[in-house]
């Protein structure tokens, strides 16, 4: 799914104005994981002011995980889990794919732990569409419905989809500094 993204801002003057009505503009439908479709949409940099400076943030976001007191607005489609379980999986093609479209965040996933991973964000969580499991380092699992929230709070965690249907997820992340 192509998400439009409309952005507003300021003219010389101060007004109000439409800068863009677009597509956003970096959603990846990955090759080596059928279903898997991630769209970084916005990104702030730590200390943002108003008016916000010229230029698109997403294109030019270097790192899907923000730095301290910086945001990220991400769509991420998950397929089901039996995509990554299916004989013809490459876990090494899709880790390569994984690291070339997201970096900053592909580098926090776990090798020997399949989806665990760590960020240093608070991430606000909105399932959209289909249902996923949260599932933490304990081994707690949570089920996540449509609509459902989620607060992640730097926490050690894999997102689960036990379903045959792909679910959405929208995720702004607020860059944090752990202590």
């Amino acid at each position: 799914m192509q998400y439009r993204r409309i952005v507003t801002g300021h003219n010389d003057s101060g007004q109000s104005v439409f800068i863009s009505d677009a597509a956003a503009p970096r959603m990846t439908v990955f090759r080596h994981v059928p279903g898997f479709v991630t769209s970084l949409v916005w990104e702030t940099q730590p200390n943002a002011v108003i008016p916000a400076p010229p230029g698109d943030p997403a294109v030019t976001a270097e790192s899907w995980v923000p730095g301290p007191n910086g945001t990220t607005l991400m769509f991420i489609t998950f397929p089901p889990d039996s995509v990554m379980l299916s004989p013809g999986f490459d876990p090494l093609a899709a880790g390569g794919e994984y690291m070339q479209v997201l970096p900053g965040l592909a580098e926090k996933f776990e090798m020997e732990n399949l989806g665990m991973h760590t960020t240093d964000s608070i991430d606000y969580g909105v399932l959209l569409d289909g249902e996923l499991h949260l599932e933490l380092d304990n081994g707690a699992v949570k089920k996540l419905e449509r609509h459902d929230v989620v607060i992640q709070n730097g926490t050690r965690h894999a997102w689960r989809n036990k379903s045959d249907k792909s679910a959405t997820m929208l995720f702004v992340l607020v860059g944090a500094r752990r202590v």
